[in-house]
Formats: structure tokens, sequence, C-alpha cells
């Protein structure tokens, strides 16, 4: 990002002169602890936590909600038994006995691919509006009202449900309309709070809940489900995203320079080292540049990529477990939110590890993104292929399962805060083009799951597996080759290209210049 003395943090180690500087003196940084751009970023991580339960909450339900898993099975019992339960396990398969007066409906395995992808079709529409508006008013407003809205939209579930399976989709719809804004709104904050030698601990850090609030949700899902019924699951974590809203409209605001409670010497901070870049954009935008920028496209493409891999575990693994592996729903719901815990703990580790790289200047942005982005693709890749070739062993299909999200969270210090490097000003609105491609896999890929496993057959699965893992690869090499930190030139501020000017025209020999 370029500076007012004309250095840029985005410079690689080599290139480093004997005349420069450091960014900020390490005695004028005011502690992390207790700040409140950390503050900041715990409350947007139990945001995400709650957004993201939300979002995943039916993968689980969807087993207790529907009366059979296949309600016209096939004759071929070979089909629908393609793996033996685990071992110990009794009957783990068996239809889900629900509390009496707990209604069950006759969805078949295309129903529910499509009612699984029905959230993402309204996600695609506000990422770009919501991204735009958050980056010109500031975020804090439309983060709100995205977790807010979605949160009470959760608590009709079960009147939609027992409307039909259409209104249950019109519902998703409505739902994945609302949260769309929180993420575009989340990266247009950090635009304005997130000193660039802490951008990556603290984007990851409160992009993180998305994982951690996938691990909570997924095994108290089921746990719920069978104690209280599945209408209980989205009263409960409807009523978390409404009590969330409260604090957030409360402790937030979109500025360090409108905050109440920051202290001086962090606003100071903040507005210095981020500079010209730490203000909104107005209303009109390099749209042109934009759209011929590699660096960009390079997100896009990636996002895509790694995304179908993610969205296809995210909303169908609930059901691999039950259908191939046979647990019963208090073990799926676990096992389903064990690699979430992983990547929880991996996220936030990569962020720190980032930072460090990029402040003791031993690698430049670019590098640094394109490590984390190209490590956290393969290896889930990697453990992907090797779920299809354990077949129907218990034990090595979930460690692997585990180990494939867990790894990929090494990827959100890479590609997925990428936005902020390339154009800090513009960066709320670029994560809304991101994320708006970075959809399309959300709605595809639940769909196409419940294509190829229609039968329920091991085979079916494994060509999950497979095509996850060739689009993985395919999008870290793409970013490999056009993947960059750089802030990219129409992203700059006319003070930071008059800055620019005026440091050419003083390198430049006087002879020369007369």
């Amino acid at each position: 990002m370029p500076l007012p003395d004309g250095h840029s943090i985005n410079t690689a180690a080599s290139e480093d002169r004997e005349d420069s500087e450091p960014l900020i003196q390490s005695d004028a940084v005011p502690p992390q602890c207790c700040s409140a751009r950390l503050n900041l970023a715990v409350l947007m991580f139990f945001g995400f936590s709650v957004v993201y339960g939300l979002r995943v909450n039916l993968s689980v339900a969807m087993v207790a909600m529907v009366n059979s898993t296949d309600p016209e099975p096939s004759k071929n019992s070979s089909i629908i038994h393609a793996c033996p339960p685990p071992s110990g396990a009794d009957n783990a398969s068996d239809v889900l006995q629900q509390p009496d007066g707990i209604p069950q409906y006759p969805w078949d395995s295309e129903t529910q691919g499509w009612l699984l992808g029905a959230f993402f079709f309204g996600y695609l529409c506000t990422q770009i509006p919501g991204g735009y508006l958050a980056g010109h008013y500031g975020g804090s407003l439309f983060l709100g009202l995205g977790v807010l809205g979605t949160a009470g939209l959760t608590l009709l579930t079960p009147l939609a449900a027992s409307w039909g399976s259409y209104w249950l989709f019109a519902l998703r719809a409505l739902e994945g309309f609302g949260e769309g804004v929180t993420f575009p709104a989340m990266m247009a904050m950090w635009a304005r709070w997130a000193p660039p030698l802490e951008r990556s601990r603290l984007m990851t850090l409160s992009g993180s809940g998305a994982s951690f609030g996938a691990f909570l949700a997924l095994p108290l899902t089921g746990y719920i489900c069978e104690m209280l019924g599945w209408p209980a699951v989205f009263y409960l974590c409807g009523g978390a995203g409404c009590l969330w809203a409260v604090f957030w409209f409360i402790l937030v605001s979109d500025d360090p320079r409108k905050h109440r409670r920051i202290s001086k010497e962090e606003r100071d901070y903040i507005i210095k080292s981020l500079g010209p870049q730490g203000t909104g954009h107005g209303w009109s935008l390099p749209l042109l540049s934009m759209l011929l920028s590699v660096p960009l496209w390079a997100i896009i493409i990636t996002q895509m990529c790694s995304n179908w891999a993610y969205y296809t575990l995210l909303t169908s693994l609930p059901t691999y477990m039950d259908n191939i592996l046979h647990f019963d729903l208090k073990s799926n719901g676990f096992l389903s939110a064990l690699p979430y815990l992983g990547a929880w703990l991996f996220s936030i580790a990569s962020g720190v590890v980032a930072d460090s790289l990029i402040e003791r200047k031993f690698l430049s942005v670019t590098v640094v993104r394109k490590l984390f982005t190209v490590t956290g693709l393969l290896l889930p890749a990697a453990f992907l292929v090797a779920v299809s070739c354990a077949g129907c062993n218990h034990i090595l299909t979930v460690t692997f399962l585990t180990l494939s999200t867990t790894s990929g969270g090494m990827s959100a210090s890479g590609v997925f805060i990428n936005q902020i490097d390339i154009a800090p000003r513009y960066a709320g609105f670029l994560l809304g083009i991101t994320n708006t491609f970075g959809t399309i896999p959300g709605v595809v890929a639940p769909i196409a799951t419940g294509y190829f496993t229609k039968d329920h057959t091991l085979a079916g699965w494994k060509k999950v597996f497979w095509v996850a893992a060739g689009i993985n690869a395919g999008g870290a090499l793409f970013y490999t080759i056009f993947g960059s930190g750089e802030v990219q030139p129409w992203a700059a501020t006319e003070e930071e290209r008059a800055e620019t000017d005026r440091t050419r025209s003083r390198s430049i020999p006087q002879e020369i210049r007369t």
C-alpha cells in the first residue's frame, strides 16, 4: 500500500533501500490487547459464528426433517447400504424418531439438494450492491442488518417447511439475500480499521468465526434435533442472531475517527498507517479497470475453485455421514463439525504467521498470499483424493475429511483477503464481486452432489470428491501464475498519484528535467 512517504508496504524485502524506514516505529504501535480494533475483530468473530450457524443448521436438521433419506429406495439393497455401519453402531441410519407432534417430510435427495442450495440463490444477489454501499457509507449498518435479517427469517423456518418445499426454498433464498451483505461489509470496515501490518491476523480472526460457527452448529444441531425436535434448532439459532445484533449496534462504529471509546494513540496509529486509502470511495468506480485487472480475476477464479470443495462439504457432509457411513445423528453432527475446528485454528495461525513474514520482510505480500493460497488449496485436494480411496474405512475417511477442511484454513491468509491488498479503498466492493462469483459453487455444488449421489452409491460420492479435488488444483495453478499482492494503479487516490509524481520528479536529475 503506498504511504505518504512514497514507500510501499507491499515492497519485497529484496527491494528495500538503505534509506528506507520502518512503516511504524515499534514503540509507536499501540498494543492489540483490549484495543478497539481487536474488540471489533472479536465481535465480528461472534457475528460470523452466528451467520454460519444459521447457514449450516439445515444441513444436519435435514436428516431429522425427512422421514427417510430416500422415500422410494431402490430394491437393490447393495445400493442403499454402500458401506456397513461403524463398529458398535446399532441400526444407525434408520429413520430418526422425532418427539410427538414434530412433522417430517418425504423429500427425495434431489429436493434436499435444491433446498440446501437455495440459500445461495439469494446470497448471490446482494454481494455487489452490499459491498458498494458499505464502501461508500461504511459497513457496520449493513453487517448488523444482514445478521439480524437472516436471524429473523430463520425463526420462520418451521412454518415455511409446513407449507411445503417451495416455501422453504423461498425462505432460504431470502435468508441468503440478507446474509449476502455481511462479508463485503466486513471487508469495507477493515479497509478503514486494519493497519497494513495487522491485516492478516485481524481479518482471519474475524472471518474464522465462519469455521467456528460451523463447528458449533453441526453437533449442537444434531443434539437439539434428538432432544427437542428439529424446529427448536431454528428458534434457538435465530434468537442468538437477534441477541448479537443488539451488542453490535451499541458497540461498533464504521470508522476509528468516530469511535467513542478508542484511545487517541490507537486512532492516530490506524489513520497514519492507512493513509489516504483508509477512507471510503466515492460514488464513481473504475469499473473498466477492474474488469481488465488480471490480479482481480485471479482472485475470482481461485475463490470459485476453492469454494466448490468447501461448499460441497459444508452442505453435503452430514448426508454423506448418514447415507454412506451410517453414523447416528449425534455422531454425524460431531464428525461433520470436526473439520471446521481444525480450519478455525489453522486460519487464525495462518494470519499470525503471514503478518510476521510481511512485517519482518522475509517475503513480499505477493509471495505470502501465493504461498498460503497454494498450500490451502493443494493439501485439501490431496486429502479429498485420499477420501475417495479410503472406501468404507470409517476411521480413514473421517481423518482425511478432517485434514482436508483443516488444511484449507490456510488459504484464509491468501486469496480470501487479497482484495484489500490490491485495492484497499474498494475492498468491500471487490469482495462483493469475488464473493458473487465464489457463491456460484454454493448453488451448483449441492445440486451436482445430489445428481451424482441420487442412488446413494459409494461410486457416486467418489465422483463428488474427485471433481472437488481437481477444481481445487486448477485454482491453485491459476493463482500461482496470475495472483498479486501489490496495490493496482487504478486503486490509487489522487493524493497518492500526486505524491508518486513528486517522488518521480525528485528522482530525475536536474539536467534532464531542464
